[in-house]
């Protein structure tokens, strides 16, 4: 079994709800509580599973802006495991899923050198490194409804544009996505061959602004006139 999601970003529109309802899970969860430096103060920052990039690609007309969410992609050749020198970093063999063994971790952030997703954090308050753990304590919860074991981040996901899956079986629904859409991984030629995949864009067709006619003079005091009636 091969655990892993997929991301739709033709429909993400960066509204944060995946990084936050991550967040608040985890935080009672697993892993323990995921920090929060100076919340209060003119520079909050912390410990993040999930964060949200977003790119404006393409030039006007034809420019589009694109939410990346980006979290760990619990890779088949995961470097962040190999550069483990407590072993606190692993791979598990029956689902795929990388972890780190919180009492094993020294916080010597060689895993966060090796990745290069950025998916690691060093929490400071702990001194040890955190991750994404795609919500283990809740997808293999046997009390929870089947339809609610799922990560956090995709039950929340108020656009539907993550899914949870198991990869190995050509009949689940994120393999059935990456063979429509072209689900492709990122960055797959540095060899690290990530279990996530995205969904690219679709191209969509251009609404045309050349009939749009500018108001003319009569027109424009018509609607000045209007408005101050209404006043």
């Amino acid at each position: 079994m091969k655990l892993g999601l997929v991301i739709d970003l033709d429909v993400c529109v960066g509204c944060h709800g995946c990084a936050v309802s991550c967040k608040q899970w985890n935080t009672s969860g697993m892993t323990g509580a995921l920090t929060d430096y100076n919340p209060y103060g003119q520079d909050p920052s912390g410990v993040w599973f999930n964060r949200i990039r977003s790119y404006e690609v393409g030039d006007y007309p034809n420019n589009k802006t694109i939410n990346f969410p980006m979290s760990c992609m619990h890779c088949e050749q995961a470097d962040c495991v190999d550069v483990c020198p407590t072993g606190a970093s692993y791979k598990r063999v029956e689902d795929g899923i990388v972890l780190v063994d919180q009492d094993k971790c020294m916080g010597c952030n060689y895993c966060s050198w090796a990745c290069p997703y950025g998916a690691r954090e060093l929490d400071r308050s702990t001194g040890t490194m955190k991750k994404c753990t795609l919500c283990l304590d809740r997808i293999y919860d046997e009390r929870l409804e089947e339809v609610d074991r799922q990560p956090s981040c995709v039950i929340t996901c108020p656009a539907h544009a993550r899914h949870f899956g198991d990869f190995d079986d050509p009949d689940s629904n994120v393999s059935k996505l990456v063979r429509e859409r072209g689900g492709y991984q990122l960055m797959p030629e540095l060899g690290y061959s990530p279990t996530n995949r995205y969904l690219p864009p679709r191209v969509t067709r251009l609404i045309p602004t050349e009939d749009v006619s500018k108001k003319s003079l009569i027109s424009s005091v018509k609607e000045w006139v209007n408005k101050m009636v209404e006043r």
